[in-house]
């Protein structure tokens, strides 16, 4: 009875001091967590978004996945930019300076160097317009953007040589990186694809894969640039080929898209290298509503371009009025109609860093 009795007070005691005991214990617990310190869902880290520099950091190396351009994940690529002019006669814009308020001002991700060969260019003075040039490609390279070596010529198959001597330096030079994409003819006549533009490309391929295995060649299709058509079933047996159709907005119309459609159909790559809002000749008149319905066209199917051109010529094509800066830093009292309404296309879709 005794016992039972003092196993009572116990259990009396332990009772009336565990409340105490227990908020001492929360007490260091509370002690031990800091009041502000927030619980970190790891989920949370593993969502936030990834940030990049520039263009080149995001995307990288690009390569071709059945008729589009992919990125370094193998998701499709649309880049936009500028064409410059023919190097010889408006060469004052190929300056670093203007590269980098391409990318900054203008959103971007691709300019285009588009080098003269004939015309008092390459052919007569080489040194000078692959200068100008490899100006363009190191300033793309610094900015973090692409850039498009565009051997400027309507009858490259009479100089094969010197471009096969050309694309090689060019490619020795700046194959390891990826910022780079070769087109080894502008504009082609109305002359084969067949017997003599897939020659030709495939010369000129040969020189760039020596020292370059895998940034993108664009090239020429016959008539200017137009009858991409003929590549189908007669392909150049490259991993990465990508067939050049050019288009002016107020000449080219749904004929020319039809064309285009039957190329991408058949797991034909295409890149808009050059294309204007005007009149073939680079004047007459800008066709807004056409030049939209292009741009729509271009990014249903994911196609790159450039827009002719960075140049301050007395024509509707030229982005630039008569004197603008040759560094850029251009007021909009400096820009034409053209150069505005392809500014506002770059500034509205493509991603600024």
């Amino acid at each position: 009875m005794i016992l039972k009795t003092i196993h009572n007070y116990k259990l009396l005691f332990l009772l009336a001091f565990l409340p105490l005991f227990l908020h001492c214990n929360n007490s260091d617990e509370i002690k031990d967590t800091p009041v502000d310190e927030e619980i970190v869902d790891e989920t949370e880290i593993d969502n936030v978004p990834e940030t990049f520099a520039n263009t080149v950091e995001e995307h990288g190396q690009l390569s071709i996945s059945g008729n589009k351009i992919v990125d370094k994940n193998g998701e499709p690529l649309q880049l936009r930019g500028m064409s410059f002019f023919w190097s010889q006669w408006i060469g004052k814009y190929y300056t670093k300076e203007t590269v980098k308020w391409l990318k900054e001002d203008w959103n971007c991700n691709i300019v285009r160097a588009a080098m003269a060969v004939d015309h008092d260019g390459y052919l007569a003075n080489p040194e000078v317009e692959k200068t100008k040039i490899k100006t363009i490609i190191d300033a793309a390279i610094e900015e973090g953007i692409y850039v498009l070596i565009d051997w400027h010529d309507h009858e490259a198959e009479k100089h094969l040589e010197e471009a096969k001597t050309f694309f090689s330096d060019i490619a020795e030079t700046y194959g390891n990186v990826p910022n780079i994409i070769y087109e080894t003819y502008n504009e082609p006549l109305n002359v084969s694809w067949k017997d003599v533009l897939k020659p030709y490309h495939e010369a000129v391929i040969a020189e760039i894969r020596k020292h370059d295995p895998d940034n993108i060649i664009v090239c020429g299709t016959r008539n200017w640039s137009q009858n991409v058509d003929d590549v189908i079933g007669n392909k150049i047996n490259d991993a990465n080929i990508a067939y050049t159709l050019h288009y002016y907005a107020a000449t080219h119309k749904q004929e020319l898209r039809d064309i285009a459609i039957q190329a991408l159909n058949n797991d034909i790559t295409l890149f808009v290298t050059e294309f204007g809002t005007t009149q073939a000749s680079g004047d007459v008149e800008i066709n807004e509503a056409e030049s939209k319905l292009w741009w729509d066209f271009l990014d249903e199917h994911n196609i790159s371009w450039c827009n002719w051109s960075i140049a301050d010529k007395e024509e509707l094509a030229a982005a630039l009025k008569p004197g603008a800066s040759a560094t850029g830093g251009w007021q909009e009292s400096e820009i034409t109609t053209s150069g505005k309404l392809v500014r506002n296309e770059l500034k509205a879709k493509n991603k600024s860093y």
